[in-house]
């Protein structure tokens, strides 16, 4: 044991985070000890800012209760309910963000089958409600280790952003499973509640709460509560602390983080389950979608407010944002709860994030801008023929084959085949954002939603001609992006990625709207000829449009990446402060990444909106955001290929899957499933554009050992066994030594004067 007089750490100390050891003060000989005030005390403090946060946030509540919607006291109640289970959501994002730094989309999936198994158990085969309960909870334990151990394992040292898509895979995973869990028992569906266990009941003016409610009531408190008592008081929820605050840290100190890992995700899983088990008897069972992305954003909103690891200010967040849900419920103002949702989460993490960024969060931030850098072809093999040769020849069978399709596919295949090229577009604007940025978007399709409504209305109102149109919902597009952008350069990482979430859905629910924005495109949109010439009103016409508007756009990104402002995005991703050392304007660099990533996803919305000829609302969902994101991860976000490779995997075998053989088809809806997708990240972390790089440089390298070329960077990553390269003797070594050394220091004389 270590004397604290020397000023060590207390052995009892080791296994708590850094923040929470006691640690002696300095002081000099003789000096009288400071008295330890009320105020002085770090846990008082805390405890006295989660109480300044809740009362806050509890008169927040009353107040809107009272003067501004004036909805009844019951109703009141009914949302301290509801936000109590989602308050349980919340905690279990939180720990699993502590853990491991990421957004877990499938937190409601993974409640939803042990859940979907207790609600099939008492409605098909007559179980008890308190026998079919631990049932769920032991197959949530039993769900939890699984998913850590087979899936999160396996990326314990990949990037926080692909983890994240693997969290999205895992989710479809876990939704096809809840769906198909009723049929194994024979059920077709399931009823919209289940029985209480309990007959009681009572009113809160003209709002009736039944068994199921009291029940929510009653288990919310008391699985907080042994929440609390298991962080604090078991060596098992102290190791999962430690691990949260600094995983490299406990390792030292003998904590297995990996078994921790698994019991993190163990506890979220039961949260999970306890919460969406009492919603099924309030609510109802939604199967197949057990939590929406509007209900996973209310988790986040609150785990945001208590910025992921304050659980008390995070249980009051959750019950302050389910008065408001039932509030505005009450008052048929559904609508504007995702609008008020955006502005809170914003303002929150804006707040928040006034305090000096920190190494840490730095290192957060890099973990999420990860990505594959394509390395060009060097300058020794650049020029030689067969290379030259070779890129137009891969160039020139790529296009032919897209000019020739239509000719091969009938009306509805080529309408399909212009869809995928109108993802390929978005996919290539998140490659500019995410990829080359480092900005991480989950909401890309509000912006194709805002080139939609914009495109669809200066043709059909205004009479624009398409290519005037295009170009206007694209400037739409790249003015809100800016305005999205700017939080960004406050917010990063993942808490960026919350707040695009947010704007989606808000998006959703007032762009996409008749109520708010009644100006919006209604009917039927015509396809007028481009520039009042050129007939685009058949599918082949218009799929060769699309086409020709994804080159327009492949062009403009590859003239931008090989520029100064390519340049630029790039080394401000990878490091802000040193590229602000050189003089570059970190701040207008990000404003023109999400410039031009809103004004590409824009104009996409704009060609999206003629070739479906009409406003649709399903199009433009948050899920399909998502898809779009894991399309760019899949197919690899440093490149442009990898645009094409992941709108031509996810998209093209989706529509195209019935011309495949009927042998193919199942391995190939494999393939597109969210096992699928975790197979491939696994293979390839980079990417499907990993894999062709990879077979480009071994190419290359062929070339290079064929024509008696040394390319140091290509031997550098080969794998192969090569030549070693001749060692210089030591008096070539001391001369080249004595000339670098004279060169570094000419280069200091000339920087100081």
């Amino acid at each position: 044991m270590t004397d604290n007089r020397g000023g060590g750490v207390r052995e009892d100390d080791r296994s708590l985070p850094e923040a929470e050891r006691s640690e002696p003060p300095t002081r000099e000989p003789g000096e009288t000890p400071p008295t330890k005030t009320f105020v002085d005390d770090e846990r008082v403090r805390k405890f006295v800012t989660t109480a300044a946060i809740g009362l806050g946030l509890l008169w927040l509540g009353l107040y809107l209760q009272r003067q501004v919607l004036d909805v009844p006291f019951g109703i009141f109640v009914q949302g301290m309910v509801i936000g109590g289970l989602t308050a349980l959501i919340a905690f279990g994002l939180a720990l699993i963000y502590r853990g491991n730094r990421i957004i877990n989309f499938a937190q409601g999936d993974l409640g939803g089958i042990p859940a979907t198994l207790g609600v099939v158990l008492i409605l098909g085969r007559s179980f008890p409600y308190f026998v079919a309960l631990p049932i769920a909870i032991a197959a949530a334990i039993v769900l939890g280790a699984f998913v850590e151990f087979v899936f999160i394992r396996r990326f314990f040292k990949a990037p926080r952003l692909i983890l994240t898509v693997v969290t999205i895979g895992v989710s479809q995973i876990l939704a096809g499973v809840a769906t198909a869990l009723p049929r194994a028992f024979g059920l077709d569906g399931l009823q919209n509640t289940i029985e209480p266990p309990i007959n009681i009941g009572f009113s809160v003016g003209t709002v009736r709460f039944g068994g199921n409610e009291v029940l929510a009531a009653i288990a919310v408190p008391l699985v907080i509560v042994a929440l609390a008592a298991f962080f604090r008081y078991t060596n098992i929820g102290i190791a999962v602390r430690a691990s949260a605050e600094s995983a490299d840290r406990a390792a030292l100190l003998g904590v297995p983080v990996k078994r921790i890992e698994t019991i993190v995700w163990v506890v979220a899983t039961v949260l999970a389950t306890i919460a969406i088990f009492l919603r099924a008897g309030i609510f109802g069972l939604p199967i197949g979608s057990v939590l929406g992305p509007t209900i996973l954003l209310r988790a986040l909103a609150a785990g945001i407010i208590g910025r992921m690891e304050r659980l008390p200010v995070i249980f009051l967040a959750s019950i302050a944002l389910g008065i408001l849900e039932a509030s505005l419920t009450y008052r048929g103002k559904m609508a504007l709860i995702d609008p008020l949702l955006f502005v809170i989460v914003l303002t929150t993490l804006l707040i928040q994030r006034r305090k000096q960024n920190t190494r840490v969060d730095d290192d957060q931030t890099s973990s999420w801008q990860a990505a594959l850098d394509v390395r060009p072809i060097p300058r020794e093999l650049k020029n030689l023929p067969e290379i030259r040769w070779g890129i137009r020849g891969l160039t020139a069978a790529g296009l032919g084959i897209l000019l020739a399709l239509p000719a091969f596919l009938g009306e509805g295949q080529i309408n399909l085949a212009a869809m995928v090229l109108i993802w390929t577009m978005i996919a290539i604007s998140l490659v500019v954002l995410t990829g080359w940025a480092g900005q991480v978007s989950l909401g890309q399709l509000a912006f194709v939603a805002i080139g939609a409504v914009v495109g669809g209305y200066l043709t059909k109102t205004m009479h624009w001609d398409i290519s005037l149109a295009i170009i206007g919902a694209g400037i739409a597009g790249a003015i809100a992006a800016i305005v999205i952008g700017l939080p960004a350069l406050r917010i990063r990482g993942l808490f960026l990625a919350v707040v695009t979430l947010a704007f989606a859905l808000a998006t959703s629910a007032v762009v996409l709207s008749p109520i708010y924005l009644p100006w919006i495109p209604q009917g039927r949109i015509d396809r007028t000829p481009l520039f009042g010439r050129i007939a685009i009103d058949t599918e082949a016409r218009y799929y060769y449009f699309t086409l020709a508007m994804l080159l327009l756009t492949v062009a403009v990104v590859r003239g931008v990446r090989h520029s100064r402002t390519g340049r630029v995005l790039i080394g401000v991703r990878e490091n802000a402060k040193a590229a602000q050392a050189f003089g570059v304007n970190a701040t207008t660099a990000k404003l023109t990444g999400f410039a031009l990533a809103g004004f590409i996803a824009a104009a996409a919305g704009a060609v999206f909106v003629h070739h479906q000829q009409s406003l649709g609302l399903s199009a433009y969902d948050v899920s399909q955001s998502r898809r779009a994101f894991t399309m760019v991860v899949i197919g690899g976000l440093g490149s442009i290929p990898g645009a094409f490779l992941g709108a031509f995997f996810i998209q093209g075998v989706d529509y195209f899957r019935n011309l495949f053989p009927s042998v193919v088809r199942p391995y190939l809806q494999f393939f597109t499933s969210g096992v699928g997708l975790i197979f491939v990240l696994l293979l390839l972390p980079g990417g499907f554009s990993q894999g062709f790089y990879g077979f480009r440089d071994r190419a290359l390298r062929k070339i290079a050992d064929r024509r008696g070329i040394r390319v140091p960077s290509l031997v550098a990553d080969s794998r192969e066994p090569t030549e070693p390269l001749p060692q210089p003797d030591d008096d070539e070594l001391t001369r080249a030594i004595e000339h670098a050394t004279e060169a570094a220091d000419a280069d200091v004389l000339v920087a100081h004067r």
